[in-house]
């Protein structure tokens, strides 16, 4: 038998074989099928690769890399708020780059990058499958691939755009030296503060050259080419600053694993901090501030990357409204600046510092926001700020989260804002994850208190509790669900002060809060831009990324929301702490906040089309270190209802003045009306002792107890009757003056270590009908007092305050008021 002859019998066969197995046998390829067509599909994708290879060509880079200015519009379209975006970039050879920052950017971005052939498939390949085994978003491009995305092509996510990149990758690796390709990469990477390229960006964070660079400050600014303005430390949230760190320290340990760096040398290495932002050009006076609102909303909504929003070329119509905007800026200069004289009181009337938002409730619109006086002076934004305690402000959250936990007070009854509970000063607070009795301001013992009494006052032993009784997680989902972002430091409910307002949310966040009350519980984040729009010159609008839609979620049902709204009321009234705004004239509703020790002061507050906030404090401008409001303006305490309130009211006539006056529609869930005729308020009593907050031990105060402000027990007037004579007081208590026959005006919120006011019975929301209309009564100044007559909303003393954290406050959590 021939070869030949052999192999068609063993072909005949085998094909005899495959007969007499069953069908679903044979349907199936043979080995040879299959290894056939694994290798045919190879040499096709093949094939087509180099076709591919061969034809695709180098772009030109000058097109791709022209550097166009972002346009920032007001809400109307039209009215230009600043020009931005020019690429801030010198080049620089690979030879002015010292050689510890080339091995620092290896070592963070690509630390294959000597190896690897300008892809690296393996890095590819773990990066897709830690993001598909829930490790996390990785990225698996090369230094040569992000040089040829950002000198060649764009940024756009999209298949083709990547195909490119890779074959454009290869090309590049095989035309050009390592060493010109790093140079490159250097020297088109954004690295945040405007700064394109090293050499920029050498300038910016340390005010050095690129040549100067020390392996630390290297480091440093490798790590920053991970998410550029996130991780500038100077400006970042509490967390995005230990990313940050983190990511420095993965630099270096990068470098000893790669054989660049010893361990000694690595271990004896400390973070460098870089030098305060400096403006950039064209953004001073406010236009800076709202630049920042918007980038920070197309970032952080990642509707844009920082490079692509940095390289230019974008036409921004934002949110705000011109009119609100200069209104704020105006409220501040008039009811804060202008008493300030840092000639006359350097120690007190230097570094202060206002942060301001103002939100629309029913679209969630940011109008206007306060960053600070100049930003060509003053380039941090204040508005945006997450690191100072908002305090009492915080207890709306409080009552929210017990009006919806479903829990007792103590007594089995469901809590209601009518439920009365133990005001006594430095009462502990029981069920609690750690030790606290929270001291009301000036040690002043309430009484038993409905929770509407005890907001107006921003008692605090009432709220701790409550807050406690609500279950602090409950309180801290309830605060999420507003608005307030879970991350900020001192939303943590393994510690019973959080109740007292340790959160620091940015005043932007907390408008979004109260906001989100205003409108009946359905929150909306903050958004700060209209429209956006790519433009090229000589081409014309191209394709720009959808903005999101804006559809609300619900943080609180209706009903508890307007019966949160309905006891903040109470707060904006002659016994309330925020009286000061009274002068509005017009329904509002709001909640005064004083923290621990003066640091901060706060207003936020809303009508019911227009939310804003007021935060006031002192900061060192080199060490950045919080500085009390004691003695600001002469006076000696500075609290949330003086200031801000002031400040806020200023704000709130001027944009609502000549539109109609709205009232409230509230529809609060049962339990929570408001009682009839207002209802009496508690009246501070002569005894410490500690009731329980279930079970009322002390008659019902008589409506005509003594109101008060600023710490000061004092029997307001009425303009139609003499107030009641006062009631007794402890001897820790101050003193109660006679009356004055003038309008009650602010009494301001209690910090923690000294003195809420008196208080006196609830009543209705005025209107402007019923708006006293007396002069405002002239407090006792101090001695370093500016001439003109001091407003009553604010504590005269002689100097800054030296109170020390109350009795009972847990370690490093001080419990604001």
């Amino acid at each position: 038998m021939t070869p030949r002859t052999s192999r068609q019998a063993k072909r005949a066969a085998r094909r005899e074989a495959r007969r007499a197995l069953p069908l679903r046998r044979r349907l199936l390829p043979t080995w040879r099928v299959t290894l056939g067509a694994v290798l045919g599909t190879l040499l096709l994708a093949v094939g087509a690769f180099a076709v591919l290879y061969v034809i695709v060509p180098l772009p030109d880079p000058n097109a791709q890399a022209v550097a166009q200015s972002n346009i920032y519009l007001y809400a109307d379209g039209v009215t230009e708020i600043a020009r931005t975006g020019a690429v801030n970039r010198t080049d620089v050879t690979i030879d002015e780059v010292p050689v510890t920052t080339r091995q620092a950017v290896v070592s963070a971005e690509d630390r294959t990058f000597y190896q690897n052939r300008g892809i690296d498939l393996k890095g590819m390949v773990r990066a897709g499958w830690n993001s598909l085994t829930g490790q996390g978003m990785q990225g698996g491009s090369t230094i040569t691939q992000q040089y040829v995305k950002n000198y060649y092509l764009t940024q756009s996510r999209t298949i083709e755009r990547k195909g490119r990149e890779l074959l454009i990758a290869l090309k590049v690796d095989q035309q050009r030296g390592k060493d010109e390709i790093l140079a490159g990469y250097l020297n088109t990477s954004y690295f945040g503060r405007g700064a394109y390229g090293i050499q920029s960006a050498a300038r910016a964070y340390y005010g050095v050259e690129a040549s100067q660079l020390t392996l630390p400050q290297s480091a440093y600014l490798a790590a920053l080419l991970q998410a550029p303005s996130a991780y500038d430390v100077k400006t970042a949230t509490p967390a995005n600053r230990e990313r940050a760190v983190a990511r420095w320290h993965y630099t270096l340990d990068g470098m000893v694993q790669l054989g660049f760096l010893g361990a000694t040398e690595r271990a004896a290495l400390t973070f460098p901090e870089p030098i305060d932002p400096q403006p950039a050009t064209g953004l001073a006076g406010q236009a800076g501030y709202l630049v920042g609102v918007a980038d920070d909303y197309l970032v952080g909504s990642g509707i844009l990357d920082s490079a692509t929003l940095k390289a230019g070329g974008w036409r921004i119509t934002t949110t705000f409204d011109q009119q609100k905007q200069d209104a704020f800026v105006h409220a501040v200069q008039d009811e804060l600046t202008d008493e300030l004289d840092p000639t006359a009181r350097p120690d007190t009337d230097t570094d202060v510092r206002v942060a301001g938002a103002s939100v629309e409730p029913a679209t969630g619109r940011v109008v206007a926001v306060y960053g600070g006086p100049d930003y060509a002076r003053q380039p941090y934004n204040d508005a945006l700020r997450q690191d100072n305690q908002i305090g009492s402000t915080f207890k709306p959250v409080d009552l929210a989260a017990g009006l919806t936990s479903h829990h007792s007070s103590g007594d089995g009854h469901p809590i209601t804002t009518e439920t009365r509970y133990d005001g006594t000063s430095e009462r502990p607070v029981t069920d609690g994850p750690t030790p606290y009795a929270p001291p009301n301001e000036d040690d002043l013992d309430y009484g038993p208190v409905t929770l509407r009494q005890a907001m107006a006052k921003s008692v605090n032993s009432v709220y701790a509790q409550v807050g406690v009784d609500a279950g602090l997680d409950h309180v801290r989902e309830t605060a999420i669900r507003l608005g307030i972002p879970g991350d900020v430091p001192g939303l943590d409910p393994a510690n019973t002060s959080m109740t007292l307002g340790t959160a620091t949310p940015s005043a932007l966040d907390l408008a979004g809060v109260y906001a989100a009350l205003a409108n009946h519980g359905e929150a909306h984040r903050p958004w700060s831009v209209a429209a956006l729009e790519r433009i090229t010159p000589g081409t014309g609008p191209v394709e720009a990324p959808e903005l999101p839609e804006h559809i609300p979620a619900t943080a609180l049902d209706r009903g508890t929301a307007d019966a949160v709204t309905d006891v903040l009321r109470d707060v904006i009234s002659t016994r309330g702490t925020g009286a000061a705004a009274l002068d509005l004239g017009r329904p509002a509703a709001g909640k005064t906040g004083t923290t621990d020790a003066n640091l901060s002061a706060w207003f936020a507050g809303y009508t019911p089309e227009l939310a804003a906030t007021v935060g006031l404090f002192r900061e060192n401008p080199k060490t950045h270190a919080k500085e009390p409001l004691a003695g600001t303006a002469g006076y000696a305490r500075i609290n949330g209802g003086a200031f801000p309130t002031r400040i806020w009211t200023a704000y709130m006539s001027a944009v609502l003045d000549g539109t109609p006056v709205q009232s409230f529609d509230l529809e609060p869930s049962e339990g929570n009306g408001r009682p009839a005729g207002g209802g009496p308020t508690g009246t501070p009593t002569a005894t410490s002792t500690a009731t329980s907050s279930a079970a009322p031990t002390a008659p019902v105060p008589s409506p005509h107890a003594p109101g008060g402000r600023d710490g000061t027990a004092q029997t307001p007037a009425a303009p139609a009757a003499p107030a009641a004579p006062a009631a007794p007081l402890t001897p820790r208590q101050p003193t109660v003056p006679a009356p004055e026959p003038t309008r009650p005006t602010a009494a301001p919120e209690p910090v923690t270590p000294t003195a809420p006011a008196a208080q006196e019975p609830t009543q209705p929301q005025p209107t402007p009908s019923t708006r006293p209309t007396t002069d405002r009564p002239t407090a006792q100044p101090a001695t370093t007092a500016p001439s003109k007559a001091p407003d009553p909303t604010r504590t005269p003393g002689p100097g800054p305050s030296t109170a020390q954290p109350p009795a009972g406050a847990q370690p490093g959590t001080p419990p604001p008021a």
